[in-house]
């Protein structure tokens, strides 16, 4: 594994059926100039803060620096072919449990061409890509690593989202595209307006993950100057799917129309072999070249997912979400067959935080759904039966699955209720909780 200096002491943690036979560590700080350096090593608090934000100290590792220092790579390795699994990214998929979708070399080449077939005015070696989104996602992934690469684009680099910082960079290198998610131009905007700094020269914003509302782009369009559009797509796509024109023919409230070489369908969702009529709803089917092949050791779910070609055709992809198309081919999501909850632009499978909270002793059952957050799209919110006798402490609850859970995974809320909704055959019926606790 390659990895920052600064989370080698975790991943030396993992348990040993994932213990790392090597861990090549990277101090980010080497690849500074001089003068920044020089800096960081100054006998001053503000250094040593900046200095431990950046890098430690770690034993038992391979230095990036002697590495790369060290002879050629043996001849005998070869390179990868386009159809070799480039990588494995973990994602809840339109049902159940987290599982890996193997995204080969030919599906990120794909999407990278694609967004740039979506952005011709951008001139190779022109743009400057912030990557304020994390690279374990596939849309931060995409939009900041692999298309931003093949742009030949000045990529900076935020190990997280925080506007002071991001504002701070502006002033040195004024971005000129940034995808993002709709609470970062939000805070962003409002961050910029307060300081007084410009935010004129990001000509192309593309928001993805959830829905992104008119309060969102007038004002980051008005102080930007630039475009704010809608895309779509799913970790199995690597990810972009769609996107909007960015020009004037976008239209609001859709996710726009498909990449160039991908093919979609609106289908029954009990028969997707057979198209729904023209503009009625139906689950969206796709096909196309970053389209992934099937999830890591997990044939069943694979084929779930694929629907065959009523032609005899590639197979298409079944999304799970329900969408109409207009007469330009404008797609607009509006309702999802899968359960999940997405929560700023992460999805969460109630099935995996239920399974933690039915192990706490207090908790006689629980359901966990997703309720509306202007701000995150939706936060994770547990409705528990407690134990008999038992008290409702919501924190404590909360403390004792951060353990075992991602924290965007944690509910926001805890709600006692006396009771769950059960269809005929013993099922929590989801969407009666939450339809209960909007109620509420």
């Amino acid at each position: 594994m390659i990895a920052w200096d600064k989370v080698v002491g975790s991943i030396q943690d993992f348990p040993d059926d994932l213990a790392m036979r090597h861990i090549v560590s990277v101090d980010l700080t080497r690849a500074m100039p001089f003068t920044t350096r020089f800096a960081l090593r100054l006998p001053i608090a503000k250094a040593r803060e900046s200095r431990a934000a950046l890098t430690t100290s770690v034993q038992g590792t391979v230095p990036w620096q002697g590495l790369v220092a060290s002879d050629p790579i043996p001849a005998h390795i070869r390179a990868p072919r386009s159809s070799d699994v480039a990588l494995i990214q973990y994602t809840s998929g339109t049902t159940g449990s987290p599982k890996g979708a193997t995204l080969t070399h030919a599906n990120l080449l794909a999407n990278a061409a694609q967004a740039r077939a979506w952005v011709p005015d951008i001139e190779r070696g022109t743009s400057v890509v912030y990557a304020v989104l994390p690279m374990f996602h596939a849309y931060g992934l995409t939009l900041c690593l692999t298309f931003a690469m093949s742009m030949g684009s000045r990529l900076v680099l935020f190990p997280k989202f925080d506007p002071e910082l991001v504002l701070k960079v502006v002033r040195k290198h004024p971005p000129t595209f940034l995808p993002a998610v709709p609470p970062i131009y939000e805070r962003l905007t409002a961050a910029a307006a307060e300081r007084g700094v410009s935010l004129e020269g990001i000509s192309i914003a593309i928001s993805g993950a959830m829905p992104l509302s008119a309060s969102v782009v007038e004002p980051w369009e008005e102080r930007t100057g630039g475009y704010l559009v809608e895309g779509y797509g799913l970790s199995e796509c690597s990810p972009v799917l769609m996107a909007n024109p960015v020009a004037p023919t976008r239209k609001a409230g859709t996710v726009g129309l498909p990449l160039p070489d991908t093919e979609c369908r609106v289908v029954d969702p009990d028969d997707p072999t057979r198209d729904v009529p023209a503009g009625d709803r139906g689950e969206l089917v796709v096909r196309g070249p970053q389209v992934f092949g099937g999830y890591w050791n997990k044939p069943e779910e694979t084929a779930a997912v694929f629907a065959a070609d009523p032609d005899g055709g590639t197979p298409w992809f079944r999304t799970g979400d329900i969408v109409t198309i207009d007469d330009d081919g404008f797609v607009r999501i509006v309702d999802r067959i899968k359960e999940l909850i997405i929560t700023g632009g992460f999805n969460v499978a109630p099935s995996e935080v239920e399974d933690v909270i039915r192990q706490l002793p207090d908790v006689a059952d629980c359901a966990v759904v997703g309720l509306p957050d202007e701000h995150s799209g939706e936060q994770v919110v547990a409705a528990v039966v407690l134990q008999p006798g038992a008290e409702l402490d919501a924190e404590a609850i909360r403390t004792a699955v951060r353990d075992r859970l991602t924290p965007y995974k944690v509910p926001r809320r805890v709600v006692a209720v006396d009771d769950l909704p059960r269809s005929l055959i013993g099922k929590v019926i989801r969407r009666q909780v939450r339809e209960q606790l909007l109620d509420d």
